[in-house]
């Protein structure tokens, strides 16, 4: 086994993306034959002796990659509180998974849960850009003049800092007896951006669907199912990332 990075190997092993094991390693909690660990040092496993606050790290774990159909009122994380589920407790699987991203607790579709710390990283980090497609149920029937503001970036109505949502693909799916659903596709996600963004409209969001989660489809999959990702799947995704930075950067240029 030839020496990797000490926060590739930390996430490998399962401690998060490759910056939350930076700050492991910045933090003085990492140790490399019992000496403090810094940032760019390496270690092979074969014949180092790697910890965390003095004890062994995990053994790196085959990597994962889980997509499930997350439930209303179930938590995309791993603590939950008011003792509700969180979206581990649904995976019947040995080992560590987290979820990429999240959904808050009243919005329900498609969340990925892996190991891989690399690929964590890749997708939930804003400048490589990933699409995020929602189906949206707004109560009511919304105008020509929100849709359009909707695409443009609003300033959120409870945005301290006073920033500008970015452009987002708005359009209508269908209307209905109960409200209007919306296709919404967007590559930022601010905590609740959705929720806030339709209150600062005038237009009370009722449901959120997520649906689509870079080159990841929800499709068929019922709310509480999960299934594994498969190679073709897994390739697509690493693949887009690389994708995505160059569109970031031709956008910038």
């Amino acid at each position: 086994m030839t020496a990797e990075r000490l926060q590739k190997i930390l996430a490998k092993s399962g401690y998060g993306s490759r910056r939350a094991c930076e700050k492991l390693i910045l933090n003085g909690r990492i140790h490399v034959n019992g000496n403090i660990a810094t940032i760019g040092d390496s270690a092979d496993l074969t014949r180092d002796k790697v910890t965390i606050d003095l004890k062994p790290i995990n053994q790196p774990e085959p990597l994962k990659y889980i997509m499930l159909h997350k439930p209303r009122g179930v938590e995309s994380t791993l603590k939950p509180q008011m003792g509700r589920e969180g979206v581990r407790d649904l995976v019947d699987l040995p080992g560590r998974l987290y979820p990429v991203g999240r959904l808050d607790a009243d919005s329900e579709g498609l969340i990925l849960l892996t190991n891989d710390g690399k690929l964590t990283e890749k997708i939930t980090h804003a400048r490589y850009g990933h699409e995020k497609e929602y189906h949206v149920l707004v109560d009511g029937y919304p105008d020509d003049k929100q849709i359009s503001t909707w695409r443009r970036g609003v300033i959120l109505d409870d945005e301290p800092t006073y920033q500008k949502t970015a452009r987002a693909k708005v359009s209508i799916r269908k209307k209905a007896a109960s409200g209007t659903w919306l296709k919404i596709i967007m590559r930022e996600g601010k905590k609740r951006q959705i929720r806030r963004t339709g209150r600062t409209l005038g237009l009370r969001v009722k449901r959120i669907l997520r649906v689509r989660l870079s080159t990841l489809r929800l499709g068929n999959l019922k709310p509480g199912q999960w299934r594994k990702l498969t190679d073709r799947e897994i390739r697509q995704l690493n693949r887009n990332q690389f994708q995505s930075r160059r569109q970031n950067r031709y956008r910038k240029n």
